[in-house]
């Protein structure tokens, strides 16, 4: 959908009051072209009726109306100065009003991300950034020859898998060792080595899905992977095995084999496969200062087990959220999907699965169609879907599944950060992306539900999301303080109610989810026990990211009983905060009834024979740790049990 200059004006001046430059070399949003490429960001959005919102927001921005409307004041928002302008921002960002909060996070992410993608290197320098080092030159050719849907046509096969992810990149690989026929269907394109340039442009434009961006509530933003590979080409390497007792949780609730050595021998094929190992555990400045904080506690800190080979530890690693450059990071892409090819399976890029055909109860195929509009219809034996936690509900309900558990049990690890001023030289965009992980807190009450403790590589417009914005002066200085802040990653083990998935008329998905008041206390405890690691490495400015500032220095100001006073009294209600989630799981889950799930313990649905899933959706509960490693030994499991029936 095309933006008109009206539309294009009105976020030059929304950008322009979040980033202003500083007027000594550091430019506005507007000098960079950073609302023109977020416009080019928000004509991706498949929905629609997300994109005429943003225009008739636009159109109405600039008029005394909206002024009226948003603040009781009737003035044009051009007319008022840069300091008149951030007061109606901020009278967004603190009003009691939930859905004007979820305005203001969604107006700075869209002007501060772009921006610090696009700003370049006087920004940049100022933030001790050294921008992206650029495509490697001696990169190999990519291994792979996918398919595109060049015309309306149909094909065969034995096993049709949606998805090219954790779940169906590892599926796809079982299934093809097992002798099957197998298509594999993936909406994204198709990225390897020689196309990773470190940039958070390429990274942004390319390797993330774009929608739904956020929950309906303004309370989580989504991060999940898009492409050949799925999320395993920018994810963080963390390879966690799933824990014992959320093994038994699991097995609890109607599937036994995770208590079984069939799940361990998956668990130890997938580790293989992937070569899993803590001989690339070399933590940097970010990681070391961690450790420091949980030793001087005296609390657990341990290496991380990654899928690398080869990998630096270093500058390459701190970029690779933009995908691996040096190929290190064993994502499906480098491993299950290439030994599926080797064996023949087809694999369709820009193939975006719309609906499974189902015929006397049976799954039967999928129907895909390409961007511009040409159909495949595969006609398969069995299908697999694994299009992730939020598109693989969707496409379960626009097949016309009526389970009621189709969609629902959404869980989401809500994940923020607390930010820890160290005198240390972090560049907390270098470094392994994630070597030491701290499990002192994931089991606060005795049932298994907790925080994990981890960093998180940041370049600097994935940090700006968690950094908070009160002028643009004082985000600009925060942002070049990064290059010496701790940031300390809490993430929360939900224990729900957890949120659901529903589609829209338009048939997209539409994720909603809030915090229910115990997931909440969690929250307030991983920021007193982030606060605690902080404060022990040797931080001097300790902050959260909600968007009021709430904060404290050790030793000068304030204390951490203060500190946690001032968080709960903020809370976490949604728009309050910066809340991400990066793993996405639960939204169609395995069990041993139709009453309480949505698949049986083969993975396959109630309601579709041979219609099988194999992602991060079958979880019954949440992981409590990082997923990829969980997610692909389900998927294995899942092949193995369906291709005994194919075959």
């Amino acid at each position: 959908m095309t933006f008109t200059p009206q539309h294009l004006t009105a976020l030059r001046l929304i950008s322009d009051t979040f980033a202003p430059g500083d007027g000594a070399g550091i430019p506005a949003a507007s000098a960079v072209g950073a609302p023109e490429f977020a416009l080019e960001l928000a004509g991706t959005n498949p929905r629609e009726a997300e994109v005429k919102q943003l225009k008739t927001l636009l159109r109405l921005w600039d008029t005394r109306f909206l002024g009226l409307l948003l603040t009781g004041r009737p003035r044009k928002f051009s007319s008022l100065d840069q300091t008149g302008r951030e007061r109606v921002l901020l009278s967004l960002s603190d009003s009691r009003i939930a859905a004007k909060r979820a305005l203001f996070a969604a107006l700075k992410g869209a002007a501060l991300a772009p921006y610090y993608i696009t700003a370049g290197k006087p920004l940049w320098d100022s933030m001790g950034y050294a921008g992206p080092p650029g495509p490697l030159e001696v990169a190999p050719e990519p291994k792979l020859a996918p398919l595109r849907i060049l015309a309306d046509e149909t094909v065969t096969c034995d096993v049709v898998v949606v998805g090219s992810g954790a779940g169906g990149g590892t599926a796809a690989g079982v299934l093809s060792e097992a002798g099957l026929d197998v298509i594999i269907l993936e909406a994204g394109e198709y990225h390897d080595d020689r196309d990773f340039d470190g940039s958070e442009r390429t990274g942004f434009s390319q390797l993330y899905a774009g929608s739904p961006a956020v929950t309906s509530e303004g309370q989580v933003q989504l991060v999940a992977g898009r492409g050949l590979g799925g999320g395993t080409i920018v994810n963080y390497t963390t390879s966690f095995p799933t824990p014992d007792h959320v093994r038994a949780e699991w097995a609890a609730l109607g599937t036994p084999q995770f208590t079984t050595s069939e799940y361990d021998d998956a668990l130890s094929a997938v580790n293989a496969r992937l070569g899993v190992n803590k001989d690339h555990d070399g933590a940097g400045v970010r990681d070391q200062v961690l450790e420091r904080g949980a030793k001087a506690l005296g609390w657990n800190v341990d290496a991380m087990p990654r899928n690398v080979i080869g990998c630096d530890a270093g500058i390459e690693c701190g970029r690779c959220g933009m995908g691996c450059r040096i190929g290190a990071k064993q994502s499906t892409l480098k491993t299950w999907i290439t030994d599926a090819s080797e064996r023949g399976a087809r694999i369709y890029i820009g193939a975006n699965a719309r609906r499974v055909t189902v015929e006397g109860g049976k799954a039967t195929g999928v129907v895909a169609t390409s961007p511009d509009g040409r159909t495949l219809t595969v006609k398969a034996k069995a299908v697999v879907v694994a299009a992730g936690a939020i598109q693989t509900p969707a496409l379960l309900k626009r097949s016309g599944l009526t389970n009621p558990n189709v969609g629902k049990h959404l869980r989401l690890h809500p994940a923020t950060a607390l930010w820890g001023r160290v005198p240390d030289l972090v560049n907390p965009w270098e470094g392994a992306l994630q070597a030491r992980y701290i499990n002192e807190w994931t089991d606060l009450d005795g049932d298994g539900y907790g925080v994990l403790f981890e960093t998180a590589p940041l370049t600097p417009a994935f940090g700006s999301g968690f950094v908070n914005w009160r002028s643009g002066a004082q985000h600009l200085a925060r942002m070049q303080e990064l290059k010496h802040m701790l940031g300390v990653a809490i993430i929360v083990r939900d224990k729900g109610p957890g949120g659901s998935v529903k589609i829209g008329k338009d048939g997209e998905p539409i994720a909603s989810y809030t915090l229910s008041p115990g997931d909440t206390e969690l929250l307030m405890k991983g920021f007193d026990g982030a606060a605690r690691i902080a404060e022990a490495a040797g931080a001097t400015k300790i902050y959260t990211t909600h968007h009021r500032t709430i904060g404290y220095e050790p030793g000068r100001r304030g204390n951490l009983e203060s500190f946690m006073a001032d968080v709960r009294n903020e809370g976490a209600a949604p728009a309050r905060l910066a809340l991400a989630a990066l793993h996405i799981m639960g939204s169609a889950r395995m069990g041993g009834s139709p009453e309480i799930s949505a698949l049986n313990p083969d993975g396959e649905t109630w309601d579709v024979k041979g219609l099988v899933v194999a992602d991060g959706s079958c979880f019954p509960t949440a992981s409590g740790v990082n997923p990829m490693i969980s997610i692909e030994s389900i998927a294995y499991m899942n092949a193995k049990r369906l291709a005994a029936k194919v075959t």
